[in-house]
């Protein structure tokens, strides 16, 4: 590998994830569909959430802030994938790479404590219900949004300046269809063994922390459940906690794959499609999965509908 650097005019030249062969086109046409279903469910949800009052709970307004993220992950990734493919060059300058690495920095991170934050809203509703307004008040829930969006610009911050300012060489062929953190860093000149540690121990506190309060929560949430003599009270519990369980498992799936198994365990094509998974398949299905196990969120969108019907009809 050459020894000249990159400077901050030059571009770097993604692998990209498609070509014009029939099974890629019809991978591209899957993909857009499935990207303009994920804005489509995540922008109807947010729409719902901010128009029925019936919705206006701590929970939901928490679920609006992960629709918020879920429509900002595959926009920062797939329009590139589409125009490079559109295009026919996989060209991508200095100042976007920077800045696509930021902002799934921000929104992996956010997204990761803010799900953590939701299991903490579960556990309140079931075993405390009776103080669930005081302890999940509007005060509460914005420290708790506020929490969750600066700890990811924080390491987003932290993590994009120290990578960019390490040099990069003359083959500086990007082996993923996005600038992500680990592909870049192996394009490097420098020694980047010490960063790559660090990089892993805060990779592994940033996922397991948010993961503790995670399992420390539901094992509470399943001893109380586990306790009431209702059926009913127990399926509404297991409910109203099972899809927030599944959008759990999606996400913290795909990034402690990425984070916490070393590279040499898996590659580059491997992370390819764990890394469309996260950034496109998880957001698309996080407001289906919502949408489908919560009764309010069928009523309200029935009810929205109904409107709707009402007036072509007129």
């Amino acid at each position: 590998m050459g020894t000249s650097n990159v400077s901050s005019n030059s571009d770097f030249i993604l692998m990209g994830l498609l070509s014009y062969t029939g099974p890629h086109l019809v991978l591209f046409f899957l993909m857009a569909t499935v990207f303009i279903i994920g804005l489509l469910g995540n922008t109807t949800l947010l729409f719902l959430i901010a128009t029925d009052s019936r919705l206006h709970t701590p929970m939901y307004f928490l679920l609006s802030q992960l629709s918020l993220l879920d429509v900002g992950f595959p926009l920062v990734t797939i329009p590139k994938v589409v125009a490079e493919f559109l295009q026919g060059q996989n060209v991508i300058s200095f100042g976007e790479c920077a800045t696509q690495m930021f902002f799934l920095m921000l929104m992996g991170v956010s997204e990761g404590v803010l799900l953590s934050l939701m299991s903490y809203d579960r556990y309140v509703a079931v075993c405390h219900p009776l103080h669930y307004q005081v302890l999940m008040r509007n005060q509460v829930c914005l420290v708790m949004v506020g929490a969750s969006w600066f700890s990811g610009a924080l390491v987003a911050s932290i993590q994009t300046s120290i990578t960019l300012q390490f040099p990069y060489c003359a083959s500086h062929t990007v082996d993923h269809f996005f600038c992500e953190l680990p592909a870049l860093l192996k394009l490097s000149c420098a020694d980047t063994s010490a960063y790559e540690l660090a990089l892993s121990i805060s990779g592994v506190l940033i996922l397991l922390l948010p993961l503790s309060l995670i399992f420390i929560s539901y094992g509470h949430v399943l001893g109380a459940v586990l306790l009431m003599r209702s059926a009913e009270a127990r399926h509404k519990a297991f409910t109203t906690c099972s899809s927030h369980v599944t959008v759990v498992g999606l996400f913290y799936g795909a990034a402690v794959f990425m984070y916490m198994v070393p590279g040499s365990y898996h590659s580059p094509k491997q992370d390819n499609v764990v890394s469309l998974f996260y950034s496109l398949i998880t957001p698309t299905l996080n407001p289906l999965i919502y949408s489908l196990r919560n009764r309010e969120v069928r009523m309200s969108l029935v009810k929205v509908m109904g409107r709707s019907d009402f007036r072509v009809k007129r």
